[in-house]
């Protein structure tokens, strides 16, 4: 466990990795020794179709200039990030899926994933076992995204390449490959988007004949506000703000990424505490996923919740 530092402090020292479960089921591949160069676009196996995915959604977001503005578009867009970011990726993809912060209902857990799926982040499974990698090399040259290797590495332009140092990010999430329900929706996991954007236009146009603009705002802006909030995750949490965990890697905890994110940027919390459920520990540390995961508890949505064991109990 981690040391508690006053977030002032300067020296660091390396310390064990905190626990991370469920992920000792990454396997150590002989023929995967740590890189002696950064990453780059020219050494790595190009990904066409995440480039390309992620461009058009960039240019569908920047056709809002150009659509008929409309505060239901905007407000549907607010509330889809809230309902695909905030719970699809923060609370299900992050700290359900990844770090088995809690439990629920296998039927309230699929759909959680679904919601996942509509910010085109890739497979579930693929993004949880990738994620899993980041924390088990964190900072280092087998970390899928460390901004070590350039800020907008970290951020952005490690997405544009497959699988890390030729190790395929499933390997570290072979517990919910098993899964039938969860390797279905991966399988399918570009579906829904389409779907959404159907029913976006369809809604859109009979009830304020704005059905373009609906898609515009519901999909593109809304996809891209998901990507860049999750991104600074990567990219800015591990470069700006303070440390109340001495770990071994450059986590952060930044009140503005965490904003963006539902409480993700209190990001050296978490390193510190992996498997807890709150990364907001302080007061101020204001972390809406953790409310709703408290609330989900209360409702019996969620059980064997894991709380912090360093900061207090909830």
């Amino acid at each position: 466990m981690p040391n508690l530092v006053d977030p002032s402090s300067t020296p660091r020292v390396n310390v064990a990795e905190p626990a991370l479960a469920p992920a000792a089921e990454i396997e150590a591949k002989p023929e995967m020794n740590p890189l002696q160069f950064p990453p780059s676009l020219f050494n790595r196996k190009f990904d066409w179709v995440n480039f390309l995915g992620i461009v058009s959604l960039h240019v569908l977001a920047g056709a809002a200039f150009f659509v008929q503005f409309s505060w239901w578009a905007f407000g549907l867009a607010m509330f889809l990030w809230w309902l695909t970011g905030g719970l699809g990726i923060c609370l299900c993809y992050h700290r359900l899926l990844t770090h088995r912060s809690f439990k629920t209902p296998k039927p309230v857990e699929y759909f959680l994933t679904i919601l996942g799926t509509l910010n085109w982040q890739g497979p579930p499974i693929k993004w949880v076992g990738g994620h899993r990698l980041h924390h088990k090399h964190s900072d280092t040259d087998m970390d899928p995204h460390s901004p070590k290797h350039g800020f907008t590495w970290g951020h952005v332009l490690w997405c544009f390449t497959q699988d890390p140092q030729g190790r395929p990010a499933r390997d570290a999430a072979k517990d919910l490959a098993r899964d039938k329900g969860l390797a279905f929706i991966d399988r399918w996991h570009a579906v829904p988007q389409f779907i959404l954007a159907g029913l976006l236009y369809v809604i859109g146009e009979l009830t304020l004949n704005q059905g373009l603009s609906f898609v515009v705002w519901g999909i593109g802006v809304r996809t891209v506000i998901v990507y860049h909030a999750t991104w600074f995750v990567n990219s800015a949490s591990h470069t700006w703000g303070y440390r109340r965990f001495d770990t071994d890697e450059g986590s952060r905890n930044n009140w503005w990424v965490a904003l963006l994110s539902f409480g993700e940027g209190w990001h050296n919390n978490h390193h510190g505490e992996q498997r807890s459920a709150a990364h907001g520990m302080k007061w101020y540390e204001l972390d809406p996923t953790w409310w709703t995961i408290w609330a989900m508890e209360k409702v019996g949505l969620a059980k064997e919740v894991v709380r912090p064991k360093t900061i207090r109990q909830f």
